[in-house]
């Protein structure tokens, strides 16, 4: 039976990333259906584990998902992240800042957007933006992207001291595989709404995407924050692994049932006295 070591997917702290290391069409011998039979049980104990995380409201869970124009991020939400119950989970998109969140620091929006604890917060992109778009584009230099770097990276640690747990998901596709994906999103009525020139623009920029992708992901991967380095051309194999990931990291809490704060055997008198 096809397998997979959830080790290939990231490198220890300290270790460059290098994305050319990841192929991006990789599926370790696992075909479609038993992806997808995989993928369901998945979800299923999934839904289970939240439910028990909202119940516990001990801790939160932070999932970071990353990737440059068309990488699947909005798909990823709907086919893996679908199996929480919505009470417990939400999804925050950070575009360009506006209006009054010009006048904090960049982190500000996001401290509070971060989870409570006993819920699930999405970034459909996130912080990263801010070190990964802005190098890009030369909005900031090289001095103020470290200062940036060192900032999330004690702004993870913070999080993670208070109860906070980060998965970073990192979904690397292909250039190839990027233009197939946008002249398909050009050509369906009902997605090419989602089309803008900044996927023209990405792609014109691809190669310096890709290495300040690489130089961000390596100078935050830490041993408390890892990123995880998604194989997201065959988008039903990236599916399997970010649920193995989110699984393997949900089941790791081993969250316990919280005990009633009633008197079981009382309430149960009590309730007999109502008939």
């Amino acid at each position: 039976m096809a397998k997979f070591d959830l080790k290939s997917f990231h490198r220890p702290e300290g270790e460059a990333i290098r994305l050319d290391d990841f192929a991006p069409n990789e599926d370790f011998g696992f075909d479609r259906k038993d992806s997808d039979k995989r993928l369901s049980a998945n979800l299923k104990e999934l839904e289970d584990l939240q439910y028990r995380l909202y119940a516990n409201h001990s801790t939160s869970v932070l999932i970071v998902l990353q990737g440059i124009s068309t990488a699947g991020k909005d798909g990823t939400i709907r086919k893996v992240m679908s199996a929480f119950n919505p009470q417990g989970v939400y999804v925050k998109s950070f575009k360009e800042p506006e209006g009054h969140e010009k006048d904090h620091d960049y982190l500000w929006r996001v401290h509070s957007a971060c989870p409570p604890r006993g819920f699930i917060g999405i970034f459909n992109r996130s912080h990263y933006e801010d070190i990964l778009v802005t190098r890009v584009v030369k909005m900031i230099d090289d001095d103020r992207a470290t200062k940036r770097v060192r900032h999330i990276n004690e702004f993870e640690r913070l999080l993670i001291d208070e109860g906070t747990v980060i998965i970073k998901l990192f979904l690397n596709i292909s250039r190839d595989e990027q233009l197939e994906r946008l002249q398909s999103r050009l050509d369906d009525p009902t997605r090419s709404w989602k089309f803008s020139g900044t996927d023209i623009v990405e792609r014109v920029l691809w190669d310096r995407y890709i290495e300040i992708f690489g130089d961000t992901l390596s100078r935050t991967n830490t041993d408390h924050a890892p990123w995880w380095i998604i194989p997201s051309n065959k988008k039903w194999f990236r599916n399997l692994v970010v649920s193995e990931i989110v699984l393997t990291v949900l089941r790791d809490l081993k969250l316990e049932w919280p005990k009633p704060a009633m008197n079981l055997e009382k309430s149960r008198q009590a309730l007999q006295e109502t008939l």
